[in-house]
């Protein structure tokens, strides 16, 4: 009887602190928010409560309706309702895919989706956060969210070349409203001065009538590719600054599928 209670106290004394170890502040649970932490999430958490929360399905104000489109031209649009907002409004966005190409829906601070932008160039991510939505082309679905404060925002596709290509909105929440506009249009710059990566190039052909240009290039660092020569497409507007023998430095981006020349430096 004696062996079987000291068997028993020391099982117990060694239990009790492999139990508390999980339990205590600061333990197994915080070690797992550092981490989170760590990897870059916490600071989008952080800009997702500038912009708002999640909103409750029961408790929706309104509703706007957004289509994404694809033009002939070129242009992938977010074309629909105005998306200005009073503050603590919970909104339903129901979201139809037009498009003949994969397209998101995206809520956030215009400084995160210019990051967030940057890294879609390098790297296609997916992720599945409340504020975005992903639709494949003739899909729909629906974001809804609550806009707890004042400011100047974006709705935006952050895939690549898709943001460039005009698929973004303006959002306005209360006394913001009124100055969309101009923050839009600053942001814009502020985007397309972002972080770009001028690559050095030497025009061997210009196909003005097919809207095609061919350049002896280096890496294309923003697209992680090596120094070659390729065909890229050039809008009427870029394909009149190109000649053959010219030396450019330049940025190309996916739009449409095709690697497209977007900037001349």
């Amino acid at each position: 009887m004696k062996n079987l209670l000291l068997t028993t106290a020391i099982a117990l004394t060694i239990a009790m602190p492999a139990y508390a170890s999980g339990t205590h502040d600061g333990g197994h649970g915080a070690a797992k928010a550092e981490a989170h932490g760590a990897d870059g999430h916490s600071d989008n958490h952080a800009d997702m409560m500038m912009i708002g929360m999640p909103g409750d399905a029961s408790k929706v104000d309104r509703t706007i309706n957004i289509t994404m489109v694809e033009t002939d031209d070129g242009k992938m649009l977010l074309e629909g309702d105005e998306m200005t907002f009073e503050k603590g409004e919970t909104i339903r966005f129901v979201i139809e895919n037009k498009g003949e190409q994969e397209h998101e829906f995206v809520l956030d601070t215009v400084e995160r989706n210019a990051d967030h932008k940057i890294e879609m160039a390098k790297m296609m991510m997916e992720h599945d956060d409340p504020n975005r939505i992903t639709l494949d082309a003739g899909a729909s679905g629906e974001v809804i969210w609550t806009f707890s404060n004042d400011g100047a925002f974006e709705a935006a596709c952050l895939m690549p070349g898709h943001y460039e290509s005009g698929m973004y909105r303006a959002v306005a929440v209360g006394e913001h409203a009124m100055k969309a506009d101009m923050k839009m249009a600053v942001a814009e710059v502020q985007v397309a001065q972002a972080d770009v990566e001028y690559t050095k190039g030497k025009v061997t052909k210009v196909d003005a009538k097919g809207g095609k240009v061919t350049i002896d290039h280096g890496p294309l660092l923003n697209l992680d590719m090596p120094a070659m020569k390729m065909v890229f497409r050039a809008d009427e507007a870029m394909i009149s600054k190109l000649s053959e023998g010219q030396e450019i430095e330049f940025v190309a981006e996916p739009v449409k599928g095709k690697l497209t020349v977007t900037q001349l430096k």
